[in-house]
């Protein structure tokens, strides 16, 4: 399906043919940043494969993560060029690679129909259209509406929460996803070659978009477990930080010698035209075959940065731009304590963000607080935490800051002094404190320079702006204030890596 109107037009086809139990709850539960990948970013995704592959007719590809077909559709139409010497009947080419070489596992009973149709040309596989006879409808494409399975209310496949809205019976789609519920017996049994794809991105529970849990890291992991020789998949680049259940994934990819060559995308919607995903968006080629440093390409719209091949694991974090490195290893090569040592916890004096428990009005019995687009007073009693913060100058900024992949970035808001007698929400987190008021004001500079902004936006690949984003930034002395030019004199920046970071980074 390549653009909008023929997904809308086999829609309404299935829909009045009958054929899909519940579609509508089919296709709200495929979300934007999930589904319909173009054909020409499938052909970039593939282009990272070796030539010989081909020409390979023993292999047995994978899609394990079925939407339109088209990973499916895009490797056919290149194997039937690749394949003409060796099977020159054109009907006996196709027979062979759509009986003994393409498989797919579906999504949803939508999306296996969907896939069925763009690679048969024909939603039965054996039907009259099908331009690949096969016995049973489903032909190589399967799908099969698997339950959960719970311990401790907890899906020990995807994680998803016993009573939530995908906890469903056998009439309705659970997404329960095929390929990473796979019982350990069939695991064994399947044997795949290269497995390529698009996987879900997140598993929602019903709640609110913060509830959602990523999932695309599973599949990743069931790849491996089918000991591929060749596996690329597309994902958030949301890894490369870590995070919410990602953590254990990011060190195991930052360690994976496996991993060839990945391509960046910052702005997703340089791949999904019209599609936002906070930290943008990846593809990689794992090779089994191959140990050793991976070759890192990012590109911004037209511009295709010069690739470096480098390790993954030379930082806990994986550093998309490749400009970046010369300047980060300046900056640690002075083994200068860092600012993510003294930033406060998310909750600093323990008040979340939805807290309104405080008024306008001021009195010896209370302190200023610093909340949601607003300010006001509370009382101290309500104050059970952060006592340590109170009487200091607090540097705040926003938990949640800047989060687009627009370049230039300006990563950051601008921060907020808070005098001693007060307190923050959740809202914000405290950057630093200090007993003078001088020494605030320098720090408030020192976060206003484009050196300090460019560090944070190494590690920050979302919007969150926790302590772990402030670990490449220098906790230097506030007795002077800090600019750009005494930070580049500092650690020798020359004058191209400073114009590189004046055009990665706004003036503020």
């Amino acid at each position: 399906m390549e653009n909008e109107k023929s997904q809308v037009n086999l829609f309404t086809r299935l829909i009045k043919g009958g054929h899909v139990p519940d579609i509508l709850d089919c296709i709200a539960n495929l979300s934007s940043d999930e589904v319909f990948t173009p054909p020409e970013l499938v052909d970039k995704i593939l282009d990272l494969l070796p030539d010989e592959v081909w020409q390979d007719s023993s292999l047995r590809w994978l899609d394990p993560a079925c939407k339109t077909g088209i990973f499916l559709r895009q490797i056919a139409k290149r194997l039937m060029v690749g394949l003409r010497d060796e099977f020159p009947d054109e009907e006996k080419r196709r027979e062979h690679i759509f009986h003994n070489m393409l498989y797919g596992i579906a999504l949803t009973v939508l999306t296996a129909l969907m896939s069925r149709r763009s690679l048969y040309t024909s939603k039965n596989a054996n039907g009259e259209k099908s331009i690949a006879k096969f016995d049973t409808p489903a032909g190589n494409i399967s799908y099969d509406n698997r339950p959960h399975t719970y311990k401790n209310s907890i899906c020990i496949y995807c994680g998803n929460k016993e009573g939530s809205e995908l906890d469903r019976d056998e009439t309705r789609e659970r997404h329960a996803y095929n390929f990473i519920h796979l019982k350990p017996e069939e695991v064994k049994t399947m044997k795949f070659d290269v497995i390529v794809g698009n996987p879900p991105y997140q598993l929602s529970d019903g709640g609110n978009g913060a509830s959602a849990a990523p999932i695309y890291h599973f599949f990743i992991r069931q790849a491996k477990r089918l000991e591929p020789r060749y596996m690329a998949f597309i994902v958030p680049s949301r890894w490369f930080a870590g995070g919410k259940g990602l953590d254990d994934f990011r060190d195991e990819m930052l360690h994976d010698r496996h991993i060839k060559k990945l391509v960046d995308y910052p702005d997703a919607s340089d791949c999904f035209p019209g599609v936002e995903i906070k930290g943008g968006v990846n593809y990689f080629i794992w090779q089994k075959d191959y140990s050793g440093d991976c070759e890192i390409t990012t590109i911004i719209g037209d511009d295709e940065r010069p690739p470096m091949k480098r390790r993954l694991d030379e930082y806990d974090t994986l550093i998309r731009w490749n400009e970046a490195i010369p300047i980060l290893r300046k900056v640690q090569a002075l083994h200068e304590s860092t600012l993510d040592k003294v930033v406060s916890s998310r909750k600093p004096f323990g008040l979340a963000t939805n807290f309104t428990n405080f008024d306008n009005i001021n009195n010896p019995d209370k302190y200023k607080i610093y909340a949601n687009k607003k300010t006001g007073y509370v009382y101290k009693t309500q104050i059970q935490s952060g006592k340590n913060y109170i009487n200091r100058f607090k540097v705040l900024l926003p938990k949640a800051n800047e989060g687009s992949g627009d370049i230039p970035n300006r990563v950051l808001t601008r921060p907020t002094i808070a005098e001693p007698s007060s307190v923050c929400t959740e809202t914000y987190i405290i950057i630093k404190s200090f007993d003078n008021e001088q020494e605030a004001i320098n720090f408030s500079k020192y976060i206003k320079t484009r050196f300090f902004r460019f560090l944070v936006f190494l590690k920050k690949v979302t919007q969150d702006t926790t302590a772990k984003v402030y670990s490449f930034v220098p906790d230097l002395p506030m007795d002077h204030e800090w600019t750009d030019d005494k930070l580049f004199d500092r650690y020798d920046i020359t004058p191209d890596e400073q114009e590189y970071i004046k055009s990665m980074i706004k003036e503020m």
